[in-house]
């Protein structure tokens, strides 16, 4: 595994027929494991529960292993690209996701992508942990589930990764000041509307959530 990395990695002559033999010969010792795994398992103890969760648990590692050969021989030996959710980030936590920051430190991590709600007086009042979701596709779902619980909403701000035409549309049916960047061109009345002084104050406001972000991180 650490020479198909390895070589993966880095460069030089003859790079990718190195990795096709790295990765061959990593393949081959999985699919011997597995075949171990596979005789072994039937002479292990079967005496109680603790003996039942055990057996399962080795076939649902086994299970995984099998994925992971599928995936790494896809992927290196028949040069496919495979589709994120087939992707396994871990085999420990499963639902862990490739989260792609759109910033340079870290450009990606490893997770689940959670996103907060705060009021004015900065105290986070909404959580949704996201699956598979960008932030564009909860604005609806969180703005009706907190106007279910505060009737009344001056004002929301959002950031540009939420932005869509359709979103700003249904939020100022109910909200008064939708505070959502356009992410692209702005026209010329998008442009007056995003530099009047009540969108500029209200868009600097938003930036406090980062301070939830802090706590929550710590």
């Amino acid at each position: 595994m650490r020479e198909v990395g390895r070589i993966s990695g880095g460069g030089g002559k003859n790079k990718q027929e190195k990795l096709q033999k790295a990765t061959q010969l990593y393949l081959s010792k999985n699919r011997l494991l597995f075949q171990k795994l596979a005789l072994e398992k039937t002479g292990l103890p079967l005496c109680d529960t603790i003996d039942l969760a055990r057996h399962c648990e080795l076939e649902h590692y086994m299970q995984l292993l099998v994925k992971h050969i599928d995936l790494v021989d896809r992927r290196i030996l028949k040069g496919e690209i495979i589709p994120d959710a087939e992707k396994m980030m871990s085999i420990f936590e499963e639902y862990t996701e490739w989260v792609v920051k759109g910033k340079s430190h870290p450009p990606v991590e490893l997770g689940k992508k959670l996103s907060i709600t705060s009021d004015q007086y900065n105290l986070i009042i909404h959580h949704k942990v996201m699956s598979t979701e960008q932030d564009r596709d909860i604005v609806v779902q969180i703005t009706d589930e907190i106007l279910k619980k505060y009737k009344r909403i001056d004002s929301m701000s959002f950031d540009k990764g939420h932005w869509s035409a359709e979103n700003k549309a249904l939020l100022e049916l109910e909200i008064p000041k939708v505070i959502l960047p356009k992410l692209g061109k702005l026209t010329a009345q998008e442009k007056a509307i995003e530099g009047s002084g009540i969108f500029k104050h209200l868009k600097n406001n938003h930036s406090a959530i980062e301070s939830n972000i802090n706590e929550l991180e710590h």
